[in-house]
């Protein structure tokens, strides 16, 4: 008998046929034999229906209430989903995050998992039920209500599928697995059979709507063994795998593009040590998730600063760096959000040279600005006009040769 955690994404569960759909797969797979823990996510489009009645009443919302509101989106899952497989004549029972044990930091809105009491979901597995998990969700040491942030559902199913040493975690949404980008938005992109950890966790962190890199943080930690597939047809979809030699034989595994990006930018500021630690240090205080950062060459003393941030932040980044912005003399704080963060990533870039080059050069000849830069081993990020956005993501695909038939070294 083999323990399995499946993790169902909104559009799985998007309507009563969607979730009749998933009871039928959660049978099967207890019918084969396994032990079935399932974690679900809210149904689609529920969670920005509940956002956008959180700022019909307030334009900052309190984070404790958002997390008391948006936490009820899960819920209707997973009662909806044990419901179906009572009518199937599967035992099964559905909890909330906190009543699975799911301990979490003091974080609202963004909460980390600390630690998993299983006591209570190895009994019902015991007592051959099906467990149905709220996603997104868990509970801090002095009992409030917290949720995990966007695509927080992923990390639920691959921590719970961790804590409970399950044999395989499937992780179940609207494509087929991880392709070489979007294939919305890159119809050539091409499926992956498999894709190392670190290129996953870039992807992932870059805009891959795919899989939360916290969740392939959790996989490659406690070696969870994880596969992407569709709920809607049975391909074996795109395994998360340790990393092999042979995997840098592909210097890009594949493209992401984020849309959801604002750029902010403290103004003439003073030019002296401390400057940016103090900005950089009140932004962590506020717990304000900054990506890449940008100091301008110092003229008469003075620079700017500039540093993206998520776009659903854009309004409290801003209002706190306003009230930085007169700890270190800056002149003013500027904000832009019709920016898009292009990226490339593959192990091979270890090991190969010329990359940077080549995408700066596609990007040229499209006449393309370049606003930021941000590389690692294995990556390379440039913030771009979001106007241009799917263009240049379409153009750095083809140009790097993914597309369908043009890399198949790649597949591997």
């Amino acid at each position: 008998m083999s323990l399995i955690v499946q993790k169902y994404g909104g559009t799985s569960v998007g309507d009563v046929e969607r979730i009749k759909n998933v009871a039928q797969r959660v049978l099967a797979t207890r019918d084969e034999g396994n032990q079935v823990v399932v974690v679900v996510s809210a149904m689609a489009g529920a969670t920005d229906h509940l956002i956008g009645l959180a700022r019909q009443i307030s334009t900052v919302p309190d984070a404790r209430e958002m997390d008391m509101l948006l936490a009820s989106g899960e819920q209707v899952s997973v009662a909806l989903l044990a419901m179906a497989l009572h009518e199937l004549g599967c035992t099964a029972v559905s909890m909330t995050g906190p009543q699975a044990g799911i301990f979490t930091d003091a974080s609202h809105t963004r909460a980390r998992i600390s630690r998993i009491a299983t006591e209570r979901v190895m009994d019902r597995l015991g007592n051959g039920h099906v467990v149905i998990i709220a996603g997104f969700q868990g509970r801090s040491e002095t009992d409030e209500i917290t949720t995990l942030g966007r695509g927080g559902s992923d990390t639920s199913a691959v921590a719970i599928a961790a804590a409970l040493k399950a044999d395989c975690c499937e992780i179940y949404t609207d494509v087929d697995g991880v392709y070489t980008a979007d294939p919305r938005l890159v119809p050539e992109a091409r499926k992956l059979n498999a894709i190392s950890h670190d290129e996953m966790l870039e992807l992932a962190s870059l805009g891959a709507k795919v899989l939360q890199s916290r969740a392939v943080e959790f996989a490659k930690k406690y070696s969870v063994p994880l596969v992407v597939r569709s709920s809607f047809n049975t391909a074996p979809g795109t395994w998360i795998v340790k990393e092999t030699d042979q995997m840098e034989d592909v210097v890009v595994r594949g493209v992401s593009l984020d849309k959801n990006q604002a750029k902010i930018t403290f103004l003439h500021v003073p030019d002296r040590p401390g400057v940016a630690a103090t900005i950089f240090k009140h932004l962590a205080d506020q717990t304000i998730n900054v990506d890449m950062i940008v100091q301008n060459i110092s003229e008469q003393g003075k620079t700017d600063v500039s540093f993206t941030v998520p776009a659903d932040d854009l309004e409290r980044s801003l209002r706190v760096s306003r009230e930085i912005a007169g700890l270190v003399g800056a002149a003013d704080v500027s904000a832009n959000s019709d920016i898009a963060k292009l990226s490339a990533v593959g192990v091979g870039m270890r090991t190969h040279t010329g990359i940077a080059a080549k995408m700066f050069g596609i990007l040229s000849e499209a006449q393309v600005n370049i606003a930021m830069i941000s590389t690692s081993e294995i990556k390379i990020s440039c913030v771009i006009p979001k106007h241009q956005a799917d263009q240049a993501l379409r153009l750095v695909h083809n140009g790097f040769g993914l597309g369908a038939g043009e890399n198949p070294a790649a597949e591997n």
